[in-house]
């Protein structure tokens, strides 16, 4: 499947997240090829700690779906998921998640923890690392702005 058009979603979402100076995330889901939701960071415009963009595109999702069970979806972030938005992912049972750039410091999936590798976990995600250098420039260029 071509995921290209779908992490242009999610850039532009993360760049959205830039008119609120949230840090710039952005989140989509797709089933079967179609676009479910999208969203990006949302925590500094309402106020809101939980509100990242993977929260915000699974809400949006449950919400269309009508179903807590995301099964089949596939969530494109432009960040590696941190614990809170991996937790996320394996209890609404989305089946996959790719992410266009590493969190070495609070990633969930591949860089700080492997939450998805855990064989003790009741949930498993399948997940890949495609990683679009836009992604990383623009929280590299977001987080040297802030310093």
């Amino acid at each position: 499947m071509n995921y290209k058009p779908f992490f242009d979603i999610a850039y532009k979402e993360a760049c959205r997240a830039l008119e609120h100076d949230d840090i710039p995330v952005g989140a989509a889901i797709i089933k079967n090829g179609e676009l479910i939701s999208s969203g990006h960071n949302e925590c500094i415009q309402q106020q809101n700690a939980t509100l990242h963009a993977e929260i915000v595109v699974i809400n949006k999702a449950c919400q269309k779906l009508k179903s807590w069970r995301l099964d089949g979806c596939i969530l494109i972030s432009s960040l590696e998921p941190c614990c809170m938005c991996t937790g996320a992912i394996m209890q609404s049972r989305i089946q996959k998640v790719i992410f266009n750039a590493l969190d070495e410091k609070t990633g969930c999936i591949l860089s700080k923890y492997t939450l998805a590798d855990d064989k003790q976990l009741n949930q498993h995600i399948d997940y890949e690392y495609i990683q679009d250098k836009r992604s990383s420039d623009l929280l590299k260029k977001f987080f040297q702005h802030k310093r």
